[in-house]
């Protein structure tokens, strides 16, 4: 398990945003990863995917770095954000424009403000 740790903090610290889900963001394989896949890419913000389903160790790894027992799992800028109902909750209220904006992340303002509108 260390090896899998050590690899999941290599992973969120040398990436700026990090999405730990089930399959990929091109091909997500459960409807939430794919929630927040499409949050992220819709929003044009560049992201590493890390596919749990292709290694166990870091499926279970990831559960017990951010002692968080569900997949899909945001980091930005080494800091664990939360799973998709906490992000689909921060796209909604604007928090989590607010959180790139602070932390330096690009992303589309406008593809932002079409989710909330679509969802308001």
């Amino acid at each position: 398990m260390t090896d899998a740790k050590t690899q999941i903090k290599d992973t969120v610290t040398a990436n700026d945003v990090v999405l730990f889900m089930k399959g990929t963001k091109t091909m997500p394989q459960c409807g939430f990863s794919s929630r927040v896949a499409g949050v992220l890419n819709f929003m044009g913000v560049e992201f590493t995917d890390v596919n749990v389903l292709a290694d166990d160790g870091i499926r279970q790894g990831i559960k017990e770095y951010s002692d968080w027992p569900t997949i899909p799992q945001l980091y930005v800028k080494g800091e664990f954000v939360g799973g998709c109902d906490i992000i689909t909750e921060m796209t909604l209220s604007g928090e989590l424009d607010q959180m790139f904006e602070a932390k330096g992340v690009t992303f589309d303002k406008d593809a932002a403000d079409k989710i909330r509108e679509a969802n308001g």
